[in-house]
């Protein structure tokens, strides 16, 4: 069973989208904060298409399905209220932010690769 960095008594709500995103464990669990994070097409009706990252996550610790869940997104901005402004992107939209950077800034040489 996972020990989660915050308690559910933590979780306030901070932002009005109640659907679904990817995150994984180095930020619910370990306590990183968000450093990457992209909005693809949504996998079903209730998935707003967000995936968040610290940034440390390599390929094999992402294809653990035991590495990461499906959680609000108002869960995870309570992780890091550093991507509330850019909850409302489009898909396709991409972002990342530096260690020693507080915002996070557009990236427009990359895109997910299709599976």
């Amino acid at each position: 069973m996972k020990k989660f960095k915050l308690s559910r008594e933590e979780i306030k709500p901070l932002v009005q989208d109640h659907s679904a995103c990817f995150a994984t464990d180095k930020i619910v669990v370990d306590g990183y904060p968000i450093r990457f994070m992209y909005r693809e097409n949504p996998d079903r009706e209730e998935d707003s298409g967000w995936r968040f990252m610290s940034g440390f996550e390599d390929n094999e610790y992402i294809n653990n399905a035991d590495n990461h869940g499906i959680y609000a997104v108002n869960t995870i901005a309570n992780y890091d209220p550093s991507i509330i402004p850019f909850i409302d992107s489009p898909i396709g939209s991409v972002f990342e932010k530096g260690e020693n950077q507080e915002q996070f800034v557009a990236v427009t040489d990359w895109s997910p690769i299709d599976e």
